[in-house]
C-alpha cells in the first residue's frame, strides 16, 4: 500500500512534466500527493471500516476536491456526483487504487482476492479491461508477498517469472522494447499494466523500480503507483523512506495508513518505527 503512495508522491512533479533521467530528484517541494493516493487510502479506509468502496472513494475524492494533478475528466463527473454510477471506463485508475486488498486478502484464495479487486473497480472502471487491470495488479502483489516463502533467496529470474504469470493470467503482452514505451502516455489499464510488469521484471529494488516507472516519461504518478505498489510485495521499503513520505501526507491519511499497517502488516518498520507521532495522531479525534 505505501509502495503505491510512494510511487505516486515520488512520481507526481513529473506527470505533466516527463523526465528521462533515471537520477532525477527523489523528493522535493514541488512533489505532493494525487488521485492516485486519495484513492488507495480509501479502498485501505473502507476495509479498515467494513464499508462499501466506491462510498468510501466517493467519500475522500470529495473530501479532498482539488488534488495535485487533478481528477481525470470522466472520473472527476463521478466524484461530483450525488449518485455516482460506473462510467465502463478501462482506465488505469482502476489498478492504481487496489493494493490494500492484496494485504488485506493475502491469507484467502485467489478468488477472493480477484473478487475483492474487482469490487474496488467495478464502483467506476466496470469495463472488463478495468476490472481485469486492477485484478492483474492485486494477483502481482500477493505472488510477491508469497516469494520469499517459497523462494527465501530469491532471485531475478524469480521475478521474471512472477510477472510472466500475472501476464499470462492478463493475457497481456510483456515483451516490450524500451524505445516503444518510453514518452507514450497512455492511462488505459492495457497500456499501462503491461509496461509495469515489464518494468517490475527488469527492476532488482524498491527504489529501482520506481525510478525506471518515473523516468520512462509516461503517466509518472500513476506508473509510479502501480510499480510502487507491486515493488514493495517483493523487495520490501528501505526505513528511511517510509518515514520520508509521511510527510508528504495530511493526518487523516496518516492515521488509515498506520491503521492499516498494524491490522494487515504487522511485520512493517512504520509499524514500530512511527513512534510519538503515530501516538499523537492516534489521539486526534477523527473527521
Amino acid at each position: 500500500m505505501l509502495g503505491a503512495i510512494i510511487g505516486d508522491i515520488v512520481g507526481s512533479r513529473w506527470e505533466f512534466n516527463p523526465t528521462n533521467d533515471y537520477d532525477f530528484e527523489w523528493l522535493s517541494g514541488e512533489n505532493g500527493f494525487t488521485d492516485d493516493t486519495i484513492c488507495t487510502v480509501a479502498v485501505a479506509d473502507a476495509l479498515l471500516k467494513g464499508k462499501d468502496f466506491g462510498e468510501s472513494i466517493h467519500e475522500w475524492c470529495n473530501r479532498y476536491p482539488h488534488p495535485m494533478g487533478g481528477y481525470g475528466g470522466r472520473f472527476a463527473q463521478w466524484v461530483r456526483s450525488d449518485n455516482p454510477q460506473p462510467y465502463n471506463s478501462f482506465g488505469n485508475g482502476s489498478a492504481m487504487r487496489v493494493s490494500p486488498v492484496a494485504w488485506a486478502a493475502n491469507d484467502l484464495e485467489f478468488k477472493y482476492l480477484l473478487k475483492m479487486a474487482e469490487e474496488t473497480a467495478a464502483c467506476s472502471h466496470n469495463h472488463p479491461e478495468g476490472i481485469k487491470g486492477a485484478q492483474t495488479v492485486a494477483l502481482a502483489i500477493q505472488y510477491g508477498i508469497e516469494l520469499p516463502c517459497y523462494h527465501p533467496n530469491f532471485t531475478q529470474e524469480h521475478v521474471k517469472e512472477l510477472v510472466e504469470s500475472c501476464a499470462k493470467y492478463a493475457g497481456y503482452d510483456i515483451n516490450i522494447k524500451k524505445e516503444d514505451v518510453i514518452n507514450r502516455f497512455d492511462e488505459t489499464c492495457q497500456g499501462t499494466i503491461p509496461v509495469a510488469l515489464w518494468i517490475i521484471g527488469n527492476s532488482t529494488s524498491f527504489e529501482d523500480a520506481v525510478r525506471k516507472a518515473v523516468s520512462l516519461g509516461a503517466d509518472a504518478d500513476t506508473l509510479g503507483a502501480i510499480v510502487g505498489s507491486i515493488a514493495e510485495a517483493i523487495w520490501g521499503i528501505p526505513k528511511e523512506m517510509q518515514l520520508e513520505i509521511m510527510n508528504y501526507l495530511p493526518s487523516d491519511m496518516k492515521r488509515v495508513v498506520l491503521q492499516f499497517y498494524r491490522r494487515y502488516i504487522k511485520d512493517s518498520f512504520l509499524v514500530a518505527g512511527y513512534g510519538d507521532e503515530g501516538a499523537a495522531i492516534d489521539m486526534m479525534p477523527e473527521d
